[in-house]
Order: structure tokens, then sequence, then C-alpha cells
């Protein structure tokens, strides 16, 4: 009898453990939300997996996020919108999107100021430069901070027929980011820019509405662009950055250490994220041999270069100090 008395005060005691410990447990763990319009499979996957993971580590488990891949918060203009305001916790954009709220992000969209993938690379990861960035969106953009750079490789052409020189754009719809920068480097190049959310391509490109786009491999790949534009062309004319955001709201909200994971987690995504972002666009080119895609790798970028070339300084100046400052940086890397 004092036995079973004993056992059902253990349990009791258990319960009560369990009752009060929980939902103390469960208070402490703070999840946001992650927001990015790309599938969980491409480049942002990546970037976002490397930050839950530090962040996870560096917390101990109480601070973590919520992915939302696949636009499912928004495209990217509608999802700055949603960070600025705080309804979105983290986010990645394009640098290119970016500039519609820092005009002098569009300095990482200015055409082959990366003279390849490891000039990318290094180029990402040098800390002068990230801070530079950071410095110049805080002066521009309130709502919300860059954390980090990042990449998605280098953008290429994709049609229905092939791209080997400046001279095969001549006069085609190209499907182009709303930036400044794009809207001057294409029609120099004979190119009609046209303008459209990124869910809208797939079809444009069906139908004819454009007759060429341009983005990373694994874009192409991941969102089956190949089924309607199955030539993809290597002009690898600009990089398909990104940044890491945080919104003011809940930054505003963090205990100096929980910055501090939080910031910490942003740095493992610029360490780390561009090399396997690389590597991931040579992957997704093997697959997209196998399956058939025609990968034109013989692209004749000297007539490119020499419209491009006058526009670096030019438009870096026109966008501002800070966009010039970042463009001699990044042309002083070897």
């Amino acid at each position: 009898m004092r036995s079973r008395l004993t056992r059902l005060l253990l349990v009791a005691t258990t319960l009560i453990v369990a009752v009060v410990v929980l939902p103390q447990t469960a208070a402490a763990q703070r999840k946001f939300s992650f927001a990015y319009d790309q599938p969980h499979t491409t480049a942002y996957g990546i970037a976002a997996d490397i930050f839950q993971a530090k962040l996870k580590e560096l917390s101990g488990g109480k601070l973590d996020i919520n992915q939302f891949p696949g636009a499912q918060l928004g495209q990217e203009p509608v999802v700055l919108q949603k960070l600025r305001s705080g309804d979105i916790d983290f986010a990645i954009t394009s640098t290119a999107n970016a500039s519609t709220v820092a005009p002098q992000a569009g300095v990482l969209s200015l055409h082959f100021i990366f003279r390849d993938e490891e000039h990318l690379k290094k180029v990402l990861a040098n800390p002068q430069i990230v801070q530079a960035f950071r410095t110049m969106v805080a002066e521009s953009v309130q709502g919300a901070h860059v954390m980090a750079l990042m990449t998605m490789g280098m953008r290429n052409m994709y049609a229905k027929k092939e791209i080997k020189s400046v001279d095969d754009v001549k006069g085609l719809k190209v499907r182009v980011q709303a930036t400044k920068t794009e809207d001057t480097h294409f029609p120099a190049y004979g190119a009609q820019t046209v303008h459209m959310p990124f869910g809208e391509v797939y079809t444009s490109l069906q139908t004819g509405v454009v007759n060429v786009a341009e983005n990373g491999v694994n874009v192409y790949l991941a969102n089956k662009h190949y089924e309607v534009a199955p030539v993809l062309s290597m002009t690898e004319h600009e990089a398909n950055n990104s940044f890491t955001w945080v919104s003011d709201k809940l930054w505003n909200s963090f205990s100096a250490e929980q910055k501090s994971w939080v910031q910490a987690a942003a740095d493992e995504v610029n360490k780390n994220q561009p090399a396997k972002a690389v590597a991931l666009e040579h992957d997704s080119a093997t697959k997209l041999k196998s399956i058939g895609v025609k990968i034109v790798s013989d692209v004749d970028k000297s007539g490119f270069q020499k419209i491009a070339d006058p526009y670096l300084d030019k438009m870096s100046s026109d966008l501002g100090p800070h966009a010039t400052k970042i463009k001699d940086l990044i042309r002083g890397i070897s």
C-alpha cells in the first residue's frame, strides 16, 4: 500500500513539474518568419539553412526561424514592404530589387563589374565591402537593415535560340528586373526591356510576350524555365547577388546577446554561402545537360563588355558616393 502511494506521489509530482516547466520552455523559444521568393532547393534555401542552423546553435535553441520559400509571403517588392513594416522578421531579396528602396545597391547589378565566379566569391567575402553595403543601406532605408551579402552566382540569358554575341539580342524583348542599371545596359545592347514579376516569366516566355529572360543557372532549372526557353547562353553579364535582411521592429526587440547571435548567424551566411551557391550552379548545369538543355558556353562577351565598360564609372557616380566607393573596392580585388 505504501509502495503504491509512493508511486502515485511520484506520478503526481512529475505531472506538476511538466505543467510548470513545459510552458516556460516553450515561452523561452522564439520562432521568426524568414521569407524568400525562390524554391528552397535554390541558393536562397542554402542561405536560410545556414542561418537557421547557426542561430539555433548559438542561442541553444532559444531562437529559430520558420522558412517561407517560393514567394509564400509575396514577391520581393512585397516582402520588402512587409519587412519594413515589421510584418516579416527576416528576408532575402536580390540587390537589384533592393535598389528600389536603396538605389545605390544597384552598383552590384552593373554589368561585368565581376570578372568571373572566383572574383565574385572574393568580393562577397570581403569584410570592407560588406560593411560598406551595410552603411549605405542604413543611410537610405528605414524599418529594416542588411545583415549579410550572398549570391546565386552569375546571371545568363536564356531563350528559344542561341545568344552567342551582342548582335543576337538586338531588337529582342528581354525580361529584366526593374532597375536603372538594367534599363540602361540592355537598351545599349540594342534590346527592348520588359518589366514583370518573376512569377510571370514562365508564361511570358511561353507566349512570346518576351523573347529572352536572364537569371542564374539553378533558378532557371528550379523554376523549369528550360521548358519554354530551352537554350541557355552563358553570358555571365551580371552577378545574381542578394541581401539577408532583418526588420528593425524585430532587431530592436533583441537583447545585446541575442543581437550577437543573429549577426553571427548572418556572418556565417556571408562566409559560407557564396562557394556553396557557385557549386550549385555547376551541379545545375550538369543536370540541365543530362535532360537535353542546350548550354552555349562559347559566348563572345567582348561586344557586351565593350558597350558596358563605360557605364561602370558613369552609373556608379550617378547612383551616389557609396556606389562609387563600393565599385572601386570591387575592382580593386584581384
